[in-house]
């Protein structure tokens, strides 16, 4: 199970590595396994809709169970069949980097983090961080 506990430090570290690096303003959500919001925060300067792009990161990952690289590279090996699912998903799937599923050390789906706000790669690498720094397996696909 996903704590609360464990929510927060992925959030609050994916957000220290993004400062770290000198990255753009993030916005950063946690998801349980079953999709539910367990942590969320958005840096000062972070445009209008870069939550709902991070939500959509965590959930594709969430409902394909792979993490948003994986996505992204099926969207370009399979642009219908990614189309279809994202509309099935009422549109809340978004296809690129940022979105990391979060394991357990036996590979049992915990939840998933998405971030937005940088280029995608830096939001997995921000993401990434925080999973490991809550002692968690990050899986970005």
């Amino acid at each position: 199970m996903l704590t609360l506990e464990k929510a927060h430090t992925i959030m609050h570290a994916a957000l220290e590595e993004g400062t770290k690096r000198g990255l753009k303003p993030l916005s950063v959500l946690v998801l349980d396994a079953r999709g539910a919001l367990k942590a969320a925060a958005c840096q000062d300067g972070t445009s209008l809709s870069r939550d709902r792009v991070a939500y959509g990161k965590a959930y594709g990952a969430l409902s394909l169970g792979i993490g948003s690289r994986a996505i992204n590279r099926r969207a370009e090996e399979q642009p219908y069949f990614v189309s279809a699912v994202n509309g099935l998903l009422g549109g809340a799937l978004v296809p690129v980097p940022g979105g990391v599923l979060i394991k357990d050390s036996s590979g049992a789906v915990l939840g998933a983090v998405g971030i937005s706000g940088d280029t995608s790669d830096n939001d997995e690498i921000a993401a990434m961080a925080g999973v490991s720094a809550a002692g968690l397996v990050a899986d970005a696909g």
